[in-house]
């Protein structure tokens, strides 16, 4: 009896494998490409046959020696409902199949914003019936290899109850081509909040890079588990390095009190994430301190305190005593301080941050990092006491290079598309610079991949956000990621939304998605489907400097360069020789910008919008798209040096 259970189980078992496996992408109420061969895979025994039935063609196969197998359908026109049907050993049935446009909408939170989130959300989402409109939404996952195939994901048509949790950025953009173009759209959304570009390349990518090569030969290839405990390990030896001692919460009760002597305590200059100090990429549980002297007369006025933002989390005491906490990694601390806590000579400020992801410590103005006793203002900007007692071991999709690529990006290959609508940068800001080389890098590593030519890459500029306060006088990292996205245009078939004109400065998330849509279509209207239409502000072309004055030439100027309302046109500086910025007066004439100053007499440069916060400026064409800012010099960047750096 043991023996033929045995038998049975064994065959079942044989059986089993012998299933041929699709991957998730092909399921019910699957989009596929029109007008050019459709890439069909999956999974059986090693020489198993296939057979592919779709519309009227049938096509067949075998499996090869690893057990996968791939063919291509002839081109289809747009249409459908079709059934996709796969015969192996067994039989899978794929119902409801259109044929039409297929976009990948890829990046980080602000294309994984949902229409839920969006201005007139509620409006938007009753009036979301499209049947023709699918939505794929990938599973978050990580790899340390590239995966055959996704952690989760499904088909959804397009409803009031569904489209709530769509990609906004993607599906406002599905919704306009739909209205033009009366074909099935399908979108596929692979995104993750708070990531960098480098973990949406692959490995082999960087290995033929001569900017990465060696970044990436330090990167060991393992799987994510031992990743996770190599990352941890790395980190917490690193960590204890810099600050001498080890990562432990014994005794973290008393980092709060006067009376703790933190002499031995690293120090971090505040404020400033510390990614951006040797500390470094460190996702865990941190103590801060700063120690002041205050005087009898001090201590007798109401007291508050400003942290300035904190990322992540705080619980913040003075004296041993909590006067607040805070969850949210952008918003201002402003905690009262309640009477007889402060006291006559030295007191300690201390913070213990929980950081989870991304960014760390205290940021934001130096101005808003302040202790006001009555009307004295006291600044506490500087070096801060530090101390890290947690080094968090989860791994993060920035932990290492390509963990998003291999586990989001490379099971959808080679899937046929149209091309890719790409929202990305927040987290590269600090490099600025070497994004010139890595976006145009991921852009044509995943053109490589796909083997479907340099389809559409469409991406969206960053939008106004004012993380550091950045300028002209001090440096602006956010004009220079900008920068660095108008310099991906050379790259060819590429296209780039700009939206300086609705973003939020005080939001990385602004709400107004359905313009971001509708900007990225007309990009693609004009340059795919040949609905012929203005689809880009005025982009700068070149100066010509005369006398005191630079007169500034554009293309991309429509029928013509104007402002809301003829206002007056803000957002220009100019500089002379000795590199100082000074706001300028701005006119448009002939289609031309001339430039000038009374307090700059010979002028070499003009910046404009150059600024973490670039709400204030205005210069559009008349089919009220707006320019995208720009500066005419070639002078060194704040962020010329910074490199992407794998921990070690």
């Amino acid at each position: 009896m043991k023996k033929l259970i045995s038998f049975l189980f064994l065959v079942c078992g044989i059986m089993a494998n012998a299933n041929i496996k699709m991957p998730l992408l092909f399921s019910d109420g699957m989009v596929l490409q029109r007008n050019k061969a459709i890439p069909v895979w999956g999974f059986a025994d090693v020489n198993e046959k296939v057979e592919i039935h779709f519309n009227k063609q049938i096509k067949k196969t075998q499996a090869d020696k690893n057990g996968k197998w791939t063919i291509n359908l002839d081109a289809e026109k747009a249409g459908g409902p079709f059934e996709l049907v796969i015969i192996g050993k067994n039989k899978i049935t794929i119902k409801d199949v259109l044929v039409g446009e297929v976009w990948i909408c890829s990046g980080q939170s602000n294309m994984e914003f949902q229409v839920f989130k969006t201005m007139n959300a509620e409006k938007e989402m009753n009036n979301a019936d499209y049947p023709m409109i699918r939505h794929f939404g990938v599973a978050q996952d990580l790899s340390g290899k590239p995966k055959d195939d996704l952690k989760a994901g499904k088909w959804e048509v397009s409803s009031k109850e569904t489209v709530g949790n769509f990609t906004a950025v993607g599906f406002y953009f599905a919704r306009k081509l739909y209205a033009e173009l009366k074909i099935p759209i399908g979108i596929i959304n692979t995104s993750w909040g708070g990531t960098n570009v480098e973990t949406w390349t692959s490995r082999e990518a960087f290995q033929n890079s001569a900017e990465f090569k060696n970044m990436i030969a330090d990167v060991p290839v393992m799987n994510v588990d031992s990743i996770s405990v190599l990352y941890a390990k790395r980190m917490k030896e690193r960590v204890e390095k810099i600050q001498g001692t080890s990562v432990s919460t014994a005794n973290e009760n008393t980092f709060k009190e006067l009376s703790f002597d933190d002499n031995s305590w690293g120090e971090l200059i505040t404020p400033s994430l510390w990614e951006n100090q040797p500390l470094g990429d460190l996702d865990g549980v941190v103590w801060m301190r700063k120690t002041i002297t205050l005087s009898a007369e001090d201590i007798k006025n109401k007291a508050t305190l400003s942290l300035a933002k904190v990322d992540d989390e705080d619980i913040t005491y003075v004296n041993g005593i909590e006067v607040g906490k805070n969850t949210q990694w952008d918003f201002k601390r402003v905690y009262q301080i309640p009477e007889n806590v402060l006291k006559e000579g030295k007191n300690v400020i201390a913070v213990r941050i929980v950081d989870n992801s991304g960014g760390g410590g205290i940021y934001g103005e130096s101005e808003d990092l302040k202790l006001t006793v009555g009307s004295k203002v006291i600044p506490l900007a500087g070096k801060w006491k530090f101390r890290v007692i947690v080094v968090k071991t989860a791994l993060s999709p920035n932990s290492y290079p390509s963990l998003l690529y291999n586990a989001m990006v490379n099971p959808l290959v080679p899937y046929a598309i149209e091309g890719v609508l790409w929202y990305q940068g927040e987290a590269n800001v600090w490099r600025a610079n070497q994004y010139k080389k890595a976006f145009p890098l991921m852009i044509t590593d995943w053109r490589t991949k796909f083997k479907q030519g340099d389809f559409p890459f469409y991406f969206v500029q960053l939008s106004t956000f004012d993380e550091t306060g950045g300028n002209s006088k001090k440096g602006s990292r956010w004009a220079e990621l900008r920068e660095a996205q108008s310099e991906t245009l050379k790259l060819k078939n590429t296209g780039m939304a700009v939206t300086t004109d609705i973003g939020n400065a005080k939001d990385i998330h602004p709400t107004n998605k359905q313009d971001v849509g509708l900007r990225l279509a007309a990009i693609a209207l004009n340059n795919v489907y040949s609905k012929k239409q203005v689809f880009s502000g005025p982009t700068y072309k070149s100066q010509e400097i005369k006398g005191n004055e630079i007169i500034l030439t554009f293309d991309h100027i429509g029928s013509g360069l104007s402002t809301p309302n003829n206002d007056e046109l803000k957002g220009f500086e100019i500089a002379g020789a000795d590199k100082v910025f000074h706001s300028a007066k701005a006119i448009i004439k002939d289609n031309k910008i001339i430039v000038s100053s009374d307090k700059v007499q010979n002028p070499v440069a003009v910046h404009y919008g150059w600024a973490d916060d670039d709400t204030q400026i205005n210069l559009f064409n008349k089919e009220k798209f707006p320019a995208s800012p720009f500066r005419t010099d070639n002078w060194e960047m704040i962020t010329a040096n910074e490199i992407y750096k794998v921990s070690k």
